[in-house]
């Protein structure tokens, strides 16, 4: 299984709920199998607030991961929400 976690932060505080909804666009992919978007409760003081959202799937291997990135929805993602953000940080890993 890969797990992919991608961090995102609002270039304004007052876009994070439309880049919510941008990203939440990507759980209408169908090659993962858990997709969620949580906002981050900003409860770590060594990092601060610098992360507004994560981004967690779950997929099945590496092939997985690859269609899931080469489907439409997701170039309709970046498209809207790229121009929102300031940071973007992404992470697969094989799980276990």
């Amino acid at each position: 299984m890969i797990r992919h976690i991608v961090f995102f932060s609002a270039a304004n505080p007052e876009d994070v709920e439309r880049i919510r909804d941008g990203l939440m666009m990507l759980a209408d992919i169908p090659h993962s199998s858990h997709f969620e978007v949580g906002r981050n409760l900003q409860s770590d003081a060594l990092t601060g607030s610098r992360v507004d959202l994560v981004v967690y799937a779950e997929f099945s291997d590496e092939t997985a991961l690859a269609a899931y990135k080469a489907h439409p929805i997701y170039a309709d993602c970046i498209t809207r929400v790229r121009p929102l953000r300031e940071l973007r940080i992404a992470a697969d890993f094989k799980a276990g």
